[in-house]
């Protein structure tokens, strides 16, 4: 719900592999552009987790409580709105030469909010490493300012996601006659 607000259309899969450990994978992609001012939005990129469930919810139901992960990812980003871009990974080449790479450990909570939803909160601390370019944009043309080598150790993820529990008797429990 985080890139939504962005506007950064994402989604999600996460699969429960028993004795409550789980694998997650999520993408996400927008390309806005605006020709006239060469305003850009560009981002893309996606990331594969593996956690594990623990607590009492956990234990009661798959998919809900605490979960503690390792994941890892690619992501590019070309933010310029007129004058100075700045672009995460090199233009051209393949996913591979456009891309920065992160890696790190997550915590979260998933919330059960009704019967096939829930809300998942996770916050992820890690590396992340890649090239960035600075360029300038003119009317018909970019100008090759610089590029750097970019290192980030801290914050590099954070996630609040709707969940729609998908499959026969995959349902949150009905407290009180309710939920």
């Amino acid at each position: 719900m985080l890139y939504d607000a962005l506007a950064v259309p994402n989604i999600g899969a996460e699969f429960y592999v028993g004795r409550n450990w789980s694998v997650v994978g999520n993408w996400m992609y927008a390309w806005w552009s605006k020709d006239s001012a060469h305003r850009y939005w560009r981002i893309y990129g996606g990331d594969i987790a593996v956690r594990r469930w623990f607590g009492k919810a956990a234990g009661e139901k798959p998919l809900t409580g605490h979960h503690l992960g390792l994941y890892g990812g690619v992501v590019t980003y070309d933010f310029e709105f007129g004058g100075t871009g700045y672009m995460g990974g090199i233009p051209g080449g393949t996913l591979w030469d456009r891309c920065q790479y992160v890696a790190g450990i997550e915590y979260g909570y998933s919330l059960p909010i009704a019967r096939r939803l829930n809300i998942d909160f996770t916050i992820g601390l890690g590396y992340r490493q890649g090239k960035r370019v600075k360029y300038e944009a003119g009317q018909k043309w970019y100008v090759w300012k610089s590029t750097v080598m970019e290192r980030w150790i801290g914050p590099t993820k954070a996630e609040v996601s709707l969940v729609w529990l998908i499959g026969r008797g995959n349902e949150n429990a009905r407290k009180g006659g309710s939920l």
